[in-house]
């Protein structure tokens, strides 16, 4: 696959980044296959994945602490988690506050806190999407048995109802902005068209008012 860009060896963060003010949301249950799919159809784009799990999933190891989530380590690993989720979070406002290209990576559960984000996001002037990466639940659960971090099969099972309840909320809101993959056994044509898809929006030009006041007032900057 091409790369969307010809990228220059060193990036200055900020104004002369690929794809600044654009934020893509990812949504999907756990063993949907969210993470390899932003891989195949994001690669070459210069966004910044925020995603908690990779964090903690980092923390656990150092920790010493077990994938498999067992109940004995309840109390310290919640703990573990608090701390991913205060240093992603951090990493997320530092992106944003250089208007950075961003990927956020969650499951789709809580629609009403992506929806918020998307709000405050869309008011700085960003453009925002979605890509919704939908698996039937005998595949979620097949894949979440075979994960190195696997949750009880109860859990995965009421996150994809929850997950599947907000599809038609996601696609009113986000509108164009959303991607659909089916991922029960997506093949090379699959991923291609998604990352098509996904470079046709990119490569929209910033159109927001707020966006191109911040743009201008940045190249002045450099300018000094």
């Amino acid at each position: 696959m091409k790369k969307f860009h010809d990228m220059r060896t060193h990036l200055d963060e900020g104004v002369y980044d690929p794809n600044i003010f654009k934020a893509i949301f990812l949504a999907g249950g756990p063993g949907s296959g969210k993470s390899f799919v932003v891989r195949r159809t994001t690669g070459g784009s210069g966004l910044k994945v925020v995603n908690s799990d990779d964090v903690f999933e980092k923390y656990l190891k150092d920790a010493g602490l077990s994938l498999k989530m067992p109940k004995s380590e309840e109390e310290p690993r919640d703990k573990i988690r608090d701390t991913a989720k205060r240093v992603t979070a951090s990493r997320q406002a530092n992106y944003i506050e250089g208007r950075l290209g961003i990927i956020i990576d969650g499951t789709g559960r809580e629609s009403e806190k992506i929806l918020y984000q998307k709000r405050q996001l869309e008011e700085l002037g960003y453009d925002t999407y979605m890509i919704f990466v939908n698996t039937s639940l005998d595949t979620a659960l097949q894949r979440n048995a075979v994960r190195s971090r696997s949750v009880p099969p109860s859990i995965v099972t009421k996150s994809w109802k929850d997950v599947q309840s907000n599809i038609g909320l996601f696609s009113n809101s986000f509108r164009a902005g959303m991607i659909i993959v089916d991922n029960n056994d997506a093949g090379e044509d699959i991923f291609k068209e998604v990352w098509k898809r996904v470079g046709s929006l990119l490569k929209k030009k910033v159109t927001n008012t707020r966006a191109q006041n911040w743009i201008s007032t940045e190249l002045a900057k450099k300018k000094r």
